[in-house]
């Protein structure tokens, strides 16, 4: 079973983002444990405050090592992983989330507050990532967009044939997929779909995924096209 812990300020942010649907079914399953640590706990402040101000001066207040340090201390083993959640890290990808999935070691993942953490807590992780180039007001729905990433990809969580068919899979998004009704509007089905010949329908679908990357993600398309050399 795959073994999620992640280090916060705000249990129920993550909670509640990794309590419903294929999350929660996974969990039920067994398939992984989500474990949400508050790292306040950890403070040896009477106040368990666990920030302080910048040295140097500037804006914001800076997450204390102390508390931190001594939760990842706590939660870690030599079959962890540690992963630092920062908008400075390493871009964070489908690729990256089939690692985490298959990698049996325990995922830790540290989620920021206010104006971030001591620059000193490199040194007690293994890796720095971020879910993408903007600011969020902390790490909570990072951690969450990663444990669900990740969970999915897990066996037995979801079907192989559904993974086969994502985004990202050989460098190319998923094909249009459209339901009843026929007509809506006055738009409707590409009857291919309806004519029972799977292997037409096959080679539709992957030329619409060509057609679709080329259009709305060039720089996917770019690494396709290169395989294809």
């Amino acid at each position: 079973m795959k073994k999620i812990t992640i280090l916060t300020l705000f249990k129920d942010v993550v909670a509640n983002a990794t309590n419903f649907s294929i999350l929660k079914k996974a969990k039920a399953n067994k398939k992984v444990k989500i474990n949400v640590v508050d790292f306040r706990l950890f403070s040896k402040n009477k106040h368990k405050k666990v920030d302080d101000t910048p040295y140097g001066g500037g804006a914001g207040m800076v997450l204390s090592l102390q508390p931190i340090v001594d939760a990842i201390k706590a939660y870690t083993t030599k079959n962890s992983h540690v992963v630092l959640l920062s908008p400075q890290g390493k871009k964070f990808n489908q690729t990256t989330a089939k690692q985490y999935a298959k990698s049996k070691k325990d995922l830790v993942l540290i989620c920021g507050h206010y104006e971030g953490f001591d620059q000193r807590i490199i040194n007690y992780v293994d890796e720095v990532i971020s879910i993408g180039d903007y600011v969020l007001t902390g790490g909570e729905l990072p951690a969450a967009i990663i444990t669900d990433a990740v969970v999915r990809l897990l066996n037995g969580v979801i079907t192989k044939q559904s993974l086969n068919d994502e985004s990202f899979e050989n460098n190319l998004l998923d094909y249009d997929n459209y339901t009843k009704p026929l007509n809506f509007q006055n738009y409707s089905v590409p009857k291919i779909l309806l004519s029972g010949n799977h292997k037409l329908i096959k080679e539709f679908r992957q030329k619409n995924k060509i057609t679709k990357t080329k259009k709305q993600r060039p720089d996917l398309f770019s690494k396709y096209a290169k395989t294809k050399k």
